[in-house]
């Protein structure tokens, strides 16, 4: 068996809250409106009906997705794993040469959220960070090119 990939708490508990309204809101809303539109009669012709079944679908798509999801990781607390050099779960301040900075949060494959600053441990950037403590030069290599960074500030949890 593959080894699990990590996910920290936060991450697990975004994906439970999903599955929960999905299963508990979202699901049984969708059933009783395809229920509504089946009981209108011809449902060849009806796009309630036809809408409503693809949206199940999806709904059961993304259930089967988020179960496989959770079987597959292991919940890490980034607290847990604090050293002095990045690892998973460690939230990075960086510095490029123009003096624009940037907060970044290591995390696993699943809660990966660019807008929040949570980049994967195997992104270009973050396979870049790991190991490296602060103060240290980061070079990372990205398809429009190299940059070069300078670790200013580590912190986990």
């Amino acid at each position: 068996m593959a080894e699990k990939r990590p996910i920290t708490p936060e991450g697990y508990e975004r994906i439970q809250d999903e599955m929960r309204r999905l299963w508990h809101e979202d699901r049984p809303r969708i059933v009783q409106e395809v229920a509504d539109a089946a009981a209108q009669g011809d449902r060849s012709e009806n796009a309630e009906y036809i809408y409503g079944k693809k949206k199940l679908r999806e709904i059961d798509r993304r259930m089967r997705y988020l179960t496989k999801v959770t079987k597959q990781v292991k919940v890490v607390d980034p607290k847990d794993n604090a050293a002095d050099f990045v690892q998973f779960g460690a939230t990075v301040d960086l510095e490029d040469e123009d003096g624009k900075t940037r907060c970044y949060t290591i995390v696993g494959e699943d809660e990966v959220d660019a807008k929040r600053g949570r980049i994967s441990m195997k992104s270009p950037m973050g396979k870049a960070l790991l190991g490296h403590r602060v103060g240290d030069d980061v070079v990372v290599v990205r398809p429009a090119g190299e940059i070069e960074l300078v670790l200013t500030g580590l912190k986990y949890g």
